[in-house]
């Protein structure tokens, strides 16, 4: 990657996070219009010399300045709304992936599969591997199919932890005794960074996530040499 790439969050890897964008940029527009008519209401109030000391009321700005923020919560609140469903909604999985968080690595098993499983842990950072990110690489990368529906089996073993992937638009919280679960499909191939969003402990910095989008031959031929 470029220094300049490094700088920002990767690009979108799935739909929901597309969506999230759009959700994200329609409502800065609809920010940066209200930002800009009370700034210029407040700049002719400043530069007005005209005072009307007999108005003590105004019925028709007062329902104006009432209805016209509730129109526009309600322009922000249905795809916000659209948004929140989507995101709760659990299509057919094609593959199961079960997550575990300690302190301080991820453990993954594919229920699918018979022992299937591994951990992930953070590559140390004294790595001769120039290309590895900082901080952000795992010595087991996840591999996952794209194009597929993935359902992702969150828990914890100790403490609070939350299994967060920005690209894909997924944050789910993994809690002790409590199975969580989210979905997502990616849509392209690629190397997709996280890490844990909870504050967990001291080395609550050190739990990365990797997720590999490979086709779904590669993958087939991948979780084949894994379950030998």
């Amino acid at each position: 990657m470029t220094t300049w790439a490094n700088m920002n969050l990767q690009d979108s890897a799935s739909p929901i996070m597309e969506q999230l964008i759009l959700f994200h940029d329609h409502t800065l527009m609809i920010i940066s219009m209200i930002l800009a008519v009370v700034t210029y209401m407040m700049i002719t109030l400043a530069i007005n010399k005209n005072i009307n000391r007999l108005m003590l009321e105004g019925q028709m700005i007062e329902v104006a300045w009432t209805i016209i923020p509730a129109i526009i919560l309600v322009f922000i609140a249905i795809p916000s709304l659209r948004l929140l469903y989507l995101m709760d909604e659990i299509q057919s999985p094609t593959l199961t992936l079960k997550t575990t968080g300690h302190q301080w690595y991820w453990s993954y098993e594919y229920s699918d599969f018979i022992k299937a499983e591994f951990d992930a842990y953070m590559m140390p950072q004294d790595s001769d591997d120039k290309s590895m990110f900082r901080l952000l690489d795992t010595d087991n990368h996840t591999t996952l199919p794209m194009n597929s529906f993935i359902r992702i089996i969150i828990t914890a073993a100790d403490v609070l932890h939350s299994w967060t992937v920005p690209s894909l638009g997924v944050k789910t919280d993994a809690t002790p005794g409590r199975l969580n679960q989210c979905s997502f499909l990616i849509n392209r191939p690629g190397l997709f960074y996280g890490q844990c969003s909870e504050i967990c402990g001291a080395n609550h910095s050190f739990m990365p996530i990797v997720i590999e989008s490979v086709s779904t031959n590669t993958f087939i031929n991948w979780i084949s040499n894994l379950s030998e």
